[in-house]
Parts: structure tokens; C-alpha cells; sequence
């Protein structure tokens, strides 16, 4: 995975507090996935370092709410990987955490990946007073050839 992170063909970002890397991601702009209608803004391959608090998930959900807002497009989504049931402890703690800061459970399914995940949507939303908070230094994420492809 950290290969993937390194080849200059993929876009990815990363969030940074005092020089070290806290999370990274890969957002894409995506006209839509099989599970749901419209483009959105697809938050792809999302790692946390481990052991930190609830305030790297709200960062990330907060900026990318905003950077897909300034896309215009209309909604985030976002897989998370879902080994066990949805009720069952601890994907349902997540998916309550992940509910309270704004996104919404759109069931479960085969990933991109082929998986078995969760399957997430946010509301773009612009948030100018982000940027007390985030310095965005990402880059515009652009339709790939896949994407075109099927557009």
C-alpha cells in the first residue's frame, strides 16, 4: 500500500500536523460508483495513523465536504472496509462516530476493491473558516480515463 502512496501517478493527499503525516487519501473526482447516482467526490485508500483521535476523521470529513463543494459537486463518497456486519461492535461505533460528524450509511456491499464495505455519502458543503484550520495544498482532482470512459 505505501507503494502506492509513492508513484508520481497517483494523486493523493496527505494531512500533516507539525511535519508529521497524520492520514493521507486519495480524492477523485468520479462521475459515479455502482452503488450511487451522480459525481462525487470519492475519498479512495484513506489511512489514519493509528491511535489518534476522533479529530483527524473530522478534519478529513470537514475538507473534503469543502473541496467537493468547490468542485461543484454535490456529494463525498467513501468506502470503509466492513469485515463483519454492520450492527455488529466496532464497525457500528464507527459508523455511529462517522454519522454524527455527517455521513450517512448507505449500506454494504463489494468495494472497488471487491471487499466487503460500508458504503458512505457527505454532503458538499462550503466551509470558508476552513482554512484557519487546513492549509489545502491538494491538488483539483480530474476525471481519470476510466472515469471518461464510462461518462
Amino acid at each position: 500500500m505505501p507503494a502506492l502512496f509513492r508513484d508520481p501517478q497517483t494523486k493523493s493527499a496527505g494531512l500533516f500536523e507539525d511535519g508529521k503525516l497524520l492520514a493521507c487519501m486519495v480524492p477523485a473526482r468520479d462521475p459515479g460508483l455502482s452503488w450511487g447516482e451522480g459525481p462525487c467526490l470519492r475519498l479512495g485508500r484513506v489511512h489514519t495513523l493509528p491511535d489518534q483521535s476522533d479529530d483527524i476523521t473530522r478534519l478529513i470529513t470537514l475538507w473534503a465536504s469543502d473541496l467537493a463543494a468547490r468542485q461543484s459537486l454535490p456529494l463525498v463518497r467513501a468506502e470503509v472496509l466492513a469485515r463483519h456486519a454492520l450492527q455488529a461492535e466496532p464497525m457500528a461505533a464507527l459508523l455511529r462516530r462517522l454519522t454524527d460528524m455527517g455521513w450517512d450509511v448507505r449500506g454494504s456491499g463489494p468495494g472497488r476493491e471487491g471487499d466487503r464495505v460500508a458504503r458512505l455519502e457527505l454532503t458538499a458543503e462550503h466551509r470558508p473558516g476552513l482554512s484557519a484550520l487546513i492549509s489545502c495544498q491538494a491538488h483539483v482532482p480530474h476525471l481519470t480515463a476510466d472515469d471518461r470512459s464510462s461518462a
